[in-house]
């Protein structure tokens, strides 16, 4: 504890569409010690999605100052670097003005967009990094800018280098509500309401933004893998989340080609996404290197046991035979043998979540993340600007 009175730390965002990021920022927001930390949190689109989850949690925010439209995954051109440039000076006057003392930064556009700004009010950058260590903004101006790298993963960390950001790199597993309880049986029958003439089928989710990284196509060749090696089980694949790309039709285009258009069910963004999950057999995370996926966090914790690839940080997150299943990435047939093998024995698979939810419990609790994350903003502070505090990691990897 100090003296000093609580610093704003502001947690901009840019865009529209709610991601892990934002629920991941949200857990966090809500258990920072208003005593030594107050947050702003400062939204390009108040009344849109991000908005709605944020003020359902109880987490005040207002418009952000007006700033560049950055699109989701897309590499920033000479237009929108300009944009953003013209636009730091401003960003940076409304920091100063609100006395802002760090601006924690949690996706890429957030950071391309405050981080300049956030150097020139002289508030402190955290750099909360959710994606591939090959990044642009990671590689190339992380290093410039940001005070601190927090990084979901090991995996996600950046390299190191004579340029890089790798000596004020943490590594800080995203935060969960560990408390949560969902009735499973309750979940089961949501699901059947969702999926018609299902009642004795196998559901195995799909659960993300549907983007390639995150290979829903893939998904769709393991159930079609799965329905020919087990033709006496009905079993289904439910696809939770938003389409980006016009990706939605490659999975029904892909499903038809693979007679498995009844298998499939798109039932986009669903909320809360834990539920649902509670609602299935079983998770497949066939995603190629995912910096560290919440919806494994969230199965293991609802009692659902997961089947990934071995890739990303999905290693960080499960430990193989143990708390989940592990497989090579971009095979489906090893997805589809892995599925099988638990939901041919009941027992393995309960005896696997029951495992997977007491680790996660253990490990992943919002509390533990928001004390590390609350030591980088004390290491920061207690700093000059521009300082560079050692690297520490918080958490390990899984076994």
């Amino acid at each position: 504890m100090t003296d000093r009175a609580p610093t704003v730390v502001a947690f901009p965002f840019v865009g529209e569409l709610v991601g892990g990021s934002h629920i991941s920022a949200c857990g966090l927001i809500r258990a920072l010690d208003r005593s030594r930390f107050t947050p702003l949190v400062l939204l390009q689109h108040p009344d849109g999605a991000v908005g709605r989850l944020f003020r359902e949690a109880g987490v005040e925010v207002e418009r952000a100052p007006a700033s560049a439209e950055l699109a989701h995954g897309r590499r920033l051109g000479p237009g929108p670097v300009l944009s953003v440039a013209a636009r730091s000076l401003h960003l940076a006057r409304f920091l100063r003005e609100r006395q802002v003392g760090i601006v924690h930064c949690n996706d890429g556009r957030s950071s391309a967009t405050w981080g300049l700004a956030a150097r020139l009010s002289g508030a402190r950058l955290v750099w909360h990094h959710r994606s591939s260590p090959d990044s642009a903004g990671l590689r190339l101006v992380a290093p410039l800018l940001a005070d601190r790298v927090i990084a979901v993963s090991h995996f996600a960390s950046p390299r190191p280098g004579r340029f890089s950001a790798a000596s004020r790199a943490t590594v800080i597993h995203s935060p969960f509500d560990v408390t949560q309880q969902h009735g499973r049986a309750a979940a089961r029958t949501a699901l059947l309401h969702a999926v018609p003439d299902a009642r004795n089928s196998c559901f195995v989710a799909f659960s993300g933004v549907l983007i390639d990284r995150k290979r829903p196509l893939l998904f769709v060749e393991a159930i079609a893998a799965l329905r020919r090696k087990a033709s006496e089980l009905d079993v289904r694949g439910v696809i939770l989340g938003e389409a980006l790309d016009d990706m939605d039709a490659q999975v029904r285009r892909k499903a038809e080609a693979l007679g498995v258009t009844d298998a499939v069910h798109l039932l986009g963004f669903r909320a809360p996404g834990p539920f649902w999950l509670a609602g299935c057999d079983l998770l497949m995370v066939p995603a190629v290197e995912e910096p560290f996926g919440r919806t494994l966090i969230e199965a293991m914790l609802v009692g659902t046991p997961v089947v990934a690839t071995r890739s990303g940080g999905n290693v960080e997150a499960i430990d193989h035979e143990r708390t989940g299943l592990l497989v090579p990435p971009e095979n489906p047939e090893a997805l589809a043998d892995a599925c099988l093998s638990l939901l041919l024995d009941r027992g393995r698979r309960a005896e696997m979540a029951s495992t997977a939810q007491i680790q996660a419990r253990k490990r992943f609790g919002i509390e533990t993340h928001a004390a590390g994350v609350m030591a980088i903003y004390d290491e920061l502070l207690q700093s000059g600007f521009g300082g560079r505090p050692v690297h520490r990691s918080v958490g390990r990897r899984a076994a």
